[in-house]
């Protein structure tokens, strides 16, 4: 039997999210849940402006929050019933702006059934939020234009999409030159068997359509992304039996990663930085990756690649950022006796992780009162 074609799994998958699940507590994994990890107060404070409704209806894998968004344009891809766009809503401001893309017609509906009563609640006179109905590998088709957003968000539904490379192009379009695609989602250990990709539940509870991990590397890439830079992750447990017979040896984890579009300006040159702090929520400690985390006022060596993406991006104006002289970088510090290999697998991460007694625990899904 064939793994399922295209057009059967968006069937499907509207079928389950949109018929099946009526509140996240239906799922039968933890993939789908968020990740017990603190959140900064601001974040805490808008999550509690989201609609009860909205919130119920969430089923993502992670909170998709970047730093750094005041003003921005954001895309959220599969935006579900809205609750990350209404959250990152209020963190942008009233100039800024949040589009959310779904396919399901009935979480659309829930989500746009509520935006007077977030606009309100924020004190917006005029909504800086829409909700189109869509498909993430076909933006232009929902009229989404080139190089419009500075943010693409994703949560944990890319696994959905049949076409993952067309999901990354279109984001990578859409994209302004500096922008990033910040997203959580699931990731495989290895290519996953035909019997795990054709098994209905695996694909509705985020599984069945999972990355290879070295696969999303290999077409950001080709794609025209920077390398993906790991910022999180955590073990998935399927507590179901008669899941965890077909799945076997193959393993899962939630990730976030982070992509930049940064623009080809001829060769780059490893610098030192220093973060000027600032930045809501992190004003005195920017955790950029599982590599870097920049401490105000230190000053930090980075690669070539790490300099250009600070230096085109929309964090640019936070950091001092000048040329390193004659002295290899060393992820996440500056000096070059204490250089490490990056991390780049989320599966060595976890480990690492796990060692120390620092993996995040995977909590209940997200009702009413929401996470945390």
């Amino acid at each position: 039997m064939a793994a399922p074609s295209g057009e059967q799994i968006y069937r499907e998958v509207q079928d389950y999210y949109g018929k099946e699940l009526q509140k996240s507590e239906d799922l039968q994994t933890n993939a789908c849940v968020t990740l017990a990890r603190p959140l900064p107060t601001f974040i805490k404070e808008a999550l509690k402006c989201v609609h009860d409704d909205v919130v119920s209806r969430y089923y993502g894998c992670g909170l998709v929050i970047p730093e750094c968004l005041e003003t921005c344009w954001i895309l959220d891809l599969g935006s579900g019933s809205g609750r990350d766009c209404y959250m990152l809503s209020k963190l942008v401001g009233e100039k800024g702006h949040v589009t959310g893309i779904d396919m399901t017609d009935a979480q659309v509906e829930v989500a746009k059934k509520h935006i007077d009563y977030h606009m309100k609640k924020f004190g917006y006179q005029v909504p800086n939020v829409d909700f189109i109905h869509g498909y993430m590998e076909k933006l232009g088709d929902a009229g989404l234009k080139d190089e419009s957003y500075d943010i693409v968000i994703s949560n944990c539904v890319i696994n959905l999409s049949p076409d993952k490379r067309a999901v990354l192009q279109e984001t990578y379009r859409v994209l302004k030159a500096g922008g990033e695609m910040y997203f959580s989602d699931v990731y495989a250990s290895c290519d996953l068997p035909e019997d795990i990709r054709k098994h209905r539940v695996l694909w509705g509870e985020c599984l069945g359509g999972a990355l290879w991990w070295k696969d999303l590397y290999r077409i950001a890439e080709e794609v025209g992304f920077c390398p993906p830079r790991l910022v999180t992750a955590s073990r998935i447990t399927i507590n179901n039996k008669e899941l965890e017979r077909v799945v076997g040896d193959c393993q899962f984890v939630s990730a976030t990663f982070r992509l930049f579009k940064v623009p080809k300006k001829g060769p780059a040159e490893r610098c030192q930085v220093i973060y000027n702090g600032g930045i809501t929520g992190h004003e005195k400690e920017l955790e950029f990756d599982a590599n870097f985390t920049f401490k105000e006022g230190d000053v930090v060596e980075v690669d070539a690649e790490t300099a250009a993406i600070l230096r085109s991006s929309r964090f640019a104006e936070e950091f001092l950022i000048r040329l390193a002289a004659g002295r290899a970088p060393a992820p996440g510090g500056c000096c070059p006796a204490k250089a490490k290999e990056k991390i780049v697998d989320p599966f060595q991460l976890v480990e690492r992780l796990e060692a120390k007694g620092l993996a995040p625990k995977p909590a209940g899904c997200c009702g009413p009162k929401g996470c945390c």
